[in-house]
């Protein structure tokens, strides 16, 4: 299957949007996720590549670097950046999630253990 950025931003928009306090906004000119007013990914102009909040990228990094990597400008961040023609939908989908449950309020996470 060859790589769809509308596919992504479809598959996105799914996850997130239906949790508590999730909302689509802007950041620096790209396409980016918010809990209240904080951020949990970003697509990149570049249309490839993702930022997400993360709280361990070097384990992804590991796991498979050719579709987790950082640079420099981020090394000092809790996130990772995702190559999107790279990931299957079913592997992004619960790091979505997951960046979400870290930055929820308690409020939001039994909202979404309700769900």
């Amino acid at each position: 299957m060859s790589y769809n950025a509308e596919h992504i931003l479809q598959v996105i928009r799914e996850t997130l949007l239906p949790l508590p306090g999730t909302r689509e906004g802007i950041c620096f000119g790209a396409t980016a996720f918010y809990i209240q007013k904080k951020l949990l990914c970003t697509l990149k102009p570049d249309g490839v590549t993702m930022y997400l909040y993360h709280h361990d990228r070097d384990e992804l990094i590991v796991i498979n670097p050719d579709i987790y990597f950082t640079t420099d400008h981020y090394k000092n961040w809790p996130s990772v950046l995702i190559n999107l023609p790279l990931i299957t939908d079913d592997d992004l989908k619960p790091l979505l999630i997951n960046a979400w449950k870290l930055k929820a309020s308690k409020t939001q996470l039994k909202a979404f253990e309700k769900v």
